[in-house]
């Protein structure tokens, strides 16, 4: 598909597309988040890890709202590229060994099924960091066995969705609401 239709499809998608969570609410959100994990991580000096490309919207914007000592770093595990499901999980980065023996939290956009958070976990364990916590602005509501996130901004129902960070088809993760595709 060329660029000019797949652009054409994204608007049609968008056009179509129902609202979950209005940018106000997403703001909402990201305050309490950073409350909470201000409340357990201000005294160990974390390191943020965003998950690229969609947990980096949500690690600045929960960044910026702490106001304590943390590092900003990242990884990057993909499963989807521009496809719609996932598939094999894709290391482009993986997590540096100068994280070994620090307080980490990990931060994405969605908790899907958990493939690329179980991932980092191990990898996050295997280099030997001393804690681990995560964060996700989406957790969907999935009856399948997966990890849990120690701070989850929004419960969505099971449906693809995108804005804040998550994309279609590398489409639109800059939106500042949160949308479902019908």
């Amino acid at each position: 598909m060329a660029g000019s239709e797949v652009a054409r499809e994204a608007l049609e998608v968008r056009e179509a597309a129902s609202e979950i969570a209005s940018a106000g609410e997403i703001r909402a959100v990201l305050d309490r988040l950073a409350v909470e994990i201000t409340d357990v991580l201000a005294e160990s000096c974390p390191v943020l890890l965003a998950i690229m490309h969609g947990g980096v919207f949500t690690a600045v914007e929960l960044s910026r709202r702490l106001d304590f000592p943390h590092e900003f770093d990242y990884v990057h595990a993909s499963r989807y590229g521009k496809a719609l499901t996932g598939g094999q999980l894709d290391w482009h980065v993986y997590p540096r060994e100068s994280l070994r023996g620090r307080h980490v939290l990990v931060v994405d956009d969605i908790l899907d099924k958990g493939e690329t958070l179980a991932a980092v976990l191990e990898a996050l364990t295997g280099i030997g960091v001393e804690r681990v916590y995560t964060a996700v602005l989406i957790e969907k509501a999935l009856e399948a066995s997966r990890p849990t996130a120690d701070f989850v901004g929004l419960t969505v129902p099971d449906a693809y969705v995108f804005g804040c960070g998550m994309d279609y088809k590398g489409f639109w993760r800059g939106l500042s609401a949160l949308y479902a595709v019908r």
